[in-house]
């Protein structure tokens, strides 16, 4: 596969991130800073600027979205608090800006309901206990108060047909959660945890400095949340920097657990001892697949050595890449694009095994090797950086010494690089997959565009 050039949407996107006209507006932003808002209504009725994206009544190709999103590296910090409510779920891409600003009113009051239902369950919480010992977390308390008076203060400002319609929305929401049950010693061991990991969240973040601080609070409140409603994943160290992650970006406590909820609608399985194990595995099946002396090297008696890779992965290399740098790489994972699993390799990989099948008669020894679509692309971002640091791995002879390594890596890894390297490592597996049977049987009977490798191909950034 061609190298990606300095010019590259990749380039192009860390410029644009770390532009001094952008770096010229941070102070402003972080002197202003505040505690997110309940809500944003009015992002239900903006629209994107980004080119063929959005219709004139406000609809998103959910297609184009995604294909932008890799092919220009991320979207601009502008855009990405829309953006991301689009890409995790919480609007869905089909509803016009009218259906939006139904549906947030509607996320709103049922997240009150949900919160205002395990509150009254255990009263003693609504309220995280202090010991007095953390100056910095006795102010987020009272920045976190007086945004919860301010809040009480526009509910009464409203007019009286939004009340009206408000308290219908409340009574649907009331008969829907009525017959939730939560469990008293499982909820109360949740929200234990959650009151020791919401403080230790990254606090370096401007978002959480001066008054930002009483955004700990929300986050708090979001996780103890989505805990009380699913016991079956609860709260499991790890999801604070996660959760975080959406508040930051989208500054509104409703709309980050609605995306979180989302999102973890198919990401909750990591955090689960299964679902750390299959992580594991699979990165360790990748790795011995692309280099099987580094592989070897790791695995000695388990897979013991892989653990780090399970933090890497499970956080999106949120202490490996510079924060600006883990927005946008968690971004771009997230947009799908580049999957075994994705439409146009899954249809690429069914014309082959139609031709396969009308071929199995004249040589049925040669067979399309089979392709791990469990192989997700941010396996092959952990392989390149595995692989760009082969040699001081392989100098590491037991646990702590690979431990250090890893930590010596966090914040220091180039993510325009890591990410060409995975989009060629991607690539490779691909065509080492297919090369036999291409070579044997397709090519001579088949157009370019029906090519599995030039469906491959296509997915990336360079022809």
């Amino acid at each position: 596969m061609d190298s990606l050039n300095d010019g590259s949407p990749w380039q192009e996107a860390v410029e644009q991130e770390r532009s001094p006209s952008s770096d010229s507006r941070q102070p402003d932003v972080r002197s202003r800073r505040r505690v997110a808002a309940v809500s944003s209504p009015a992002l239900s009725a903006a629209r994107l600027t980004l080119p063929g994206i959005m219709d004139a009544e406000g609809r998103v190709d959910e297609s184009r979205l995604r294909m932008h999103i890799f092919k220009n590296g991320g979207v601009s910090p502008s855009e990405r608090g829309l953006v991301w409510r689009f890409l995790f779920g919480m609007y869905p891409c089909s509803s016009t800006a009218l259906e939006r600003s139904l549906l947030q009113e509607q996320l709103v009051v049922r997240y009150r309901v949900m919160k205002t239902k395990w509150q009254q369950f255990l009263p003693s919480s609504v309220r995280m206990h202090l010991n007095g010992t953390d100056p910095e977390l006795v102010a987020a308390v009272s920045y976190f108060d007086q945004r919860q008076l301010e809040s009480q203060q526009q509910t009464q400002d409203q007019t009286e047909e939004v009340r009206d319609r408000l308290a219908f929305l409340q009574l649907q929401a009331q008969i829907l959660f009525e017959r939730v049950t939560f469990d008293p010693v499982e909820l109360r061991e949740a929200t234990r945890i959650i009151d020791k990991d919401a403080p230790r969240t990254n606090r370096d973040l401007s978002y959480y400095q001066g008054e930002g601080s009483g955004n700990l609070l929300v986050l708090r409140d979001i996780l103890i949340t989505y805990a009380a409603f699913h016991p079956e994943v609860s709260y499991a160290q790890g999801m604070n920097d996660l959760c975080s992650r959406f508040l930051e970006v989208l500054d509104s406590e409703v709309d980050t657990f609605w995306s979180f909820s989302c999102y973890m609608e198919k990401f909750s399985k990591d955090f689960r001892a299964d679902g750390l194990l299959r992580k594991i595995e699979l990165e360790a099946a990748l790795l011995k697949e692309l280099d099987p002396q580094l592989y070897t090297h790791l695995v000695t008696d388990s897979m013991e050595s892989f653990t780090f890779c399970h933090r890497w992965l499970l956080l999106g290399f949120q202490r490996e890449f510079e924060h600006s740098d883990a927005l946008r790489l968690f971004e771009i994972l997230s947009c799908d694009h580049l999957e075994l699993i994705s439409q146009q390799v899954d249809r690429a990989r069914y014309q082959e095994r139609l031709a396969q099948k009308h071929s199995t008669e004249e040589s049925p020894e040669s067979e399309l090797q089979a392709v791990n679509t469990d192989f997700t692309f941010e396996l092959f971002i952990c392989a390149a950086i595995l692989l760009e640091n082969r040699e001081s791995l392989l100098q590491c002879r037991d646990e702590v010494q690979l431990i250090q390594f890893t930590t010596s890596l966090h914040g220091t890894l180039d993510l325009n690089s890591t990410l060409k390297k995975a989009e060629q490592h991607f690539y490779n597996y691909c065509k080492r997959c297919a090369w036999d049977y291409m070579n044997g049987h397709c090519r001579e009977h088949k157009r370019e565009e029906e090519d599995f490798l030039y469906q491959i191909r296509s997915l990336f950034v360079l022809r």
